[in-house]
């Protein structure tokens, strides 16, 4: 029987490559984001997968989101949380105050990474299916090592307690709740254009592998733990990040 899967950031990057796993298996595919044209670009690509747009961050949006999985699919299989970012796409703050840009830094990641997955994970948590639900949250490497303003990491480390508070909570219903941690994955808009040659040879230097990471790299491990093969895991950060996040 299909499962329904919903991905948050769908459109673009690591969100539409973990779509891309799902809908080829044939699975039924929510895609959320923001921008309704490029979720419905997306959707074509991905052969007919429905669309809904709202920004994660607003309650009253979320509501909104929640009466069309209710309307659309009923329950929910499988939750990925891959929206999110850095910032770089949101306008600057409206002021040169240097505390009132922390704020705004601050705020805006939060909102982005943190709170869009809370106010979504609780809006649908009823409808995860028991006995095998699966929820999955694209947190970061920089929730070990920092992000050099410190906004970005601060927000994906926040994930990290309560998807483990989520798993406690939801496993007595058979349901899963894991996370993964890119590094420096190449092809997703992360950075508003394109990196500095400078900044991607030292990132690429950090990893044992060599090389930079790409979003199928990431859609693979999500696909891994919303499968049944990872029933028995759950509360854990899965680095797939060339081992970058051991150091060099």
């Amino acid at each position: 029987m299909a499962r329904n899967v919903v991905v948050s950031g769908g459109g673009t990057g690591i969100g539409r490559a973990a779509a891309r796993l799902f809908a080829a298996d044939g699975e039924r595919v929510l895609l959320l984001g923001r921008r309704a044209g490029v979720l419905e670009q997306a959707a074509g690509q991905l052969g007919g997968a429905l669309t809904h747009a709202a920004d994660l961050s607003e309650p009253e949006q979320v509501r909104g989101v929640a009466r069309c999985v209710a309307e659309r699919l009923g329950r929910v299989d499988v939750l990925v949380h891959a929206a999110g970012g850095a910032g770089q796409l949101e306008p600057p703050a409206d002021s040169d105050d240097p505390l009132d840009r922390v704020a705004h830094d601050w705020t805006v990641n939060f909102r982005g990474n943190t709170l869009s997955a809370a106010l979504l994970t609780e809006a649908l948590k009823n409808r995860l299916a028991d006995g095998g639900g699966r929820v999955l949250f694209v947190s970061s490497i920089a929730a070990y090592r920092g992000s050099g303003s410190g906004a970005y990491g601060g927000a994906k480390a926040a994930l990290h307690p309560y998807a483990h508070d989520l798993a406690r909570q939801l496993g007595p219903r058979g349901i899963t709740v894991n996370l993964v941690a890119p590094g420096y994955v190449e092809d997703t808009g992360f950075f508003g254009g394109a990196i500095d040659p400078a900044r991607r040879e030292r990132l690429v230097g950090e990893t044992s592998t060599g090389r930079a990471g790409t979003p199928d790299d990431v859609a693979a491990t999500l696909h891994w733990l919303a499968s049944p093969a990872a029933g028995h895991v759950t509360s854990q950060v899965v680095q797939v990040n060339g081992g970058a996040e051991r150091g060099h």
